[in-house]
């Protein structure tokens, strides 16, 4: 019995292991290629999209994914981007929720600390999907792990576009879904 459990803990620290060294490897698992900036804490480059880079003198605070919709309205010529309703995860399998993503657009913890946001820049690495976002924090407030924040990256986006076929009526809604990876950055201290 006792070797049966060494083995068993022999196996299992070896498998922690490579599950760390694929996590720090820089390639953010399955996601794709990142590699450090010069100056920056842990701030990733995406290949393909440098524009979404955050200046200098930012740090990475907090990763997060979120599962949710595009709310799209028929203006009678196009889809208009209502804003966004999703829910935020504390992990890749979105099994651990910690807030909600919605209109403005805005972020908030489930503790009540809110982050709101402005488009800086965008990127389209894939045009089934919606954009990569750079975004300036215009107001944060806490207590909790969005408060400070200075700027929010969307990556990794999958799904979120506006139909490609016309609404019935002007004003019909469409709720289109969408999973991505949020990005917050604080000042490096």
């Amino acid at each position: 019995m006792l070797t049966r459990t060494r083995r068993w803990l022999g196996a299992t620290a070896v498998a922690l292991a490579t599950l760390t060294a694929a996590a720090c490897d820089g390639t953010d698992g399955a996601l794709g290629p990142i590699s450090p900036i010069p100056g920056h804490s842990r701030a990733p480059v995406f290949d393909g999209c440098p524009t979404i880079t955050v200046p200098a003198g930012q740090k990475l605070a907090h990763r997060l994914w979120a599962r949710g919709t595009q709310i799209y309205r028929w203006d009678g010529q196009a889809w208009a981007l209502v804003g966004p309703s999703a829910t935020l995860y504390a992990n890749a399998g979105m099994t651990a929720a910690v807030g909600t993503h919605y209109v403005g657009p805005t972020w908030q913890s489930s503790s009540g600390s809110k982050v709101v946001g402005a488009v800086q820049q965008r990127c389209t690495p894939d045009a089934g999907s919606v954009a990569w976002l750079l975004l300036g924090a215009t107001s944060s407030s806490g207590p909790g792990f969005f408060e400070g924040t200075t700027y929010i990256q969307r990556v990794h986006t999958a799904g979120g576009v506006a139909p490609a076929t016309p609404g019935a009526a002007i004003g019909d809604l469409v709720q289109v879904p969408y999973t991505t990876q949020y990005l917050f950055y604080k000042r490096a201290r």
